[in-house]
């Protein structure tokens, strides 16, 4: 008798020895232009029973920033820890590759380290529709095996309704409420190629990323997504008419509010976008649910993020490439085994913080090109909130926006957001700037950088704005 327990005993210290050694998996999951409009960020209209249920394993960041709002440029700065000055991706055509051919991205990192690495959908830049189906703008150097799948809202486009149609479905106010199953859609496969990676490497330490292309536009997704959000419930931000009075022109992205759309068509295409929401969100539920079918969720970091926000017509403006919270702000939530668990934090923090984040998770050497800072002291106790400036930026060609009145040379925005407040400067500050407080003025209506009452606190945002970008080039 005493000889099984000894036995049993001696097991149960090596299977504890083993799994102690173990290295932890990374389920890295992305959604592309998704804004925080979810009820796992507080919005009770917008379904998200998934990553409801991701929250409960981990934290959700409720002041996490992109540093720049546009896809090629943000998946950049994330996926190599650098910001847009550095790896001077600032369009959807400049390659990091060509910039920077010899940086270490995040996957290259846990793949030199002995991570299978895997890339499903898009996370590194694609066209969206144009490259589905192919590998798009991305990163050879990064993974062991790249999956593009292909679906009905790629195949079948013709049955799309496109309310801006002098601009192509990838820019488009556009949608399709089809009748085809999930597992047909773009999104609806790429769950199911994860799944399969996930099984065939169930006993490797992976690095596993999958990119949602939902809600990005055209919003394409199953009827029965669409049938959540009646368009009777449909709720259109609040407008003021003098909105635009105190804000500079360099601050849009449309001339024209709304893109000409009707109140009626605004609520059709807010309710495809919410749909899209909640089809990604179901995929993620599926991912989820084979991590536990399988044993691998004690054991696997998950993170999930998207590259920007996205206007909804906030300020007549739609989509991305704003300055504003609703395009600057992002939805990030990490999960990680033995960390705090549906917990939230107010702490300021940027995407390219998830690279030494997760580097230091998995016991990896940050490498010294890294420009964010982990957030594993966060991780460990949410309630604290640290007050780090979250620094976001734009570059528009006037040459593509005639409208841009009394301005001749391309237009650089450059944001901060710290504490309640956003300052942003366009040019510097020679095509204007705005502040806002977000304590009592969530909705920036009101511009108060010209307000002598806070002359201070606009000259304290721009020394930290200035100081920062001269760190961003030469750290």
């Amino acid at each position: 008798m005493k000889k099984i327990q000894v036995v049993f005993l001696f097991l149960l210290f090596v299977h504890i020895a083993v799994s102690q050694q173990r290295k932890p998996n990374i389920l890295f999951i992305a959604s592309d232009d998704l804004n925080v409009d979810m009820h796992v960020f507080d919005d009770p209209f917008v379904k998200t029973p998934n990553l409801d249920r991701l929250f409960k394993l981990g934290v959700r960041f409720d002041r996490a920033y992109c540093q720049y709002p546009l896809c090629s440029p943000s998946r950049a700065s994330l996926m190599t820890g650098l910001r847009p000055d550095k790896t001077k991706v600032k369009d959807l055509f400049t390659f990091f590759r060509d910039t920077l051919p010899d940086v270490l991205t995040l996957p290259q990192l846990f793949r030199n380290n002995g991570y299978f690495t895997g890339r499903v959908g898009k996370i590194y830049h694609y066209g969206v529709p144009a490259q589905i189906g192919t590998n798009g703008q991305d990163d050879s150097l990064s993974w062991d095996v790249r999956v593009n799948p292909i679906g009905v809202d790629k195949l079948q486009e013709q049955n799309i309704t496109n309310y801006t149609p002098s601009t192509g479905l990838g820019a488009a106010l556009s949608f399709w409420a089809t009748s085809e199953h999930d597992e047909e859609h773009t999104d609806g496969k790429v769950a199911i190629e994860a799944a399969k990676l996930l099984q065939q490497h169930q006993n490797d330490p992976f690095f596993l990323a999958v990119g949602f292309f939902r809600p990005h536009t055209p919003y394409v997704a199953p009827k029965k997504y669409f049938d959540l959000y009646p368009l009777d419930k449909i709720q259109l931000p609040e407008e003021r008419t003098d909105d635009w009075a105190n804000k500079p022109i360099a601050a849009r992205f449309t001339q024209v509010d709304h893109s000409g759309l009707s109140v009626q068509q605004r609520k059709e295409v807010t309710q495809a976008y919410y749909a899209a929401v909640s089809f990604m969100d179901a995929q993620v539920g599926k991912l989820l649910d084979e991590l536990d079918r399988l044993g691998l969720t004690e054991n696997t970091i998950i993170v999930f993020w998207s590259d920007h926000g996205y206007a909804l017509g906030q300020h007549g403006q739609w989509m991305k490439q704003t300055l504003f919270e609703h395009t600057a702000r992002v939805p990030l939530l990490i999960a990680a085994p033995q960390l705090a668990q549906q917990k939230r934090t107010l702490s300021s923090v940027e995407l390219i913080d998830i690279y030494p984040t997760l580097a230091e998770l998995a016991g990896l050497s940050i490498p010294s090109h890294v420009q964010g800072k982990s957030l594993l002291e966060i991780l460990k106790r949410p309630e604290l909130t640290l007050d780090k400036p979250a620094y976001t930026q734009i570059d528009k060609n006037v040459k593509q926006k005639a409208w841009y009145k009394n301005i001749d040379r391309d237009i650089l925005g450059r944001s901060v957001r710290y504490k309640q407040w956003r300052y942003t400067e366009w040019n510097e500050g020679r095509d204007g700037a705005e502040l806002y407080n977000y304590e009592n003025d969530p909705n920036e209506f009101t511009n108060l950088v010209n307000n002598p009452d806070y002359a201070e606190i606009v000259e304290e945002l721009k020394e930290l704005l200035t100081a920062q970008w001269k760190r961003s080039v030469t750290e």
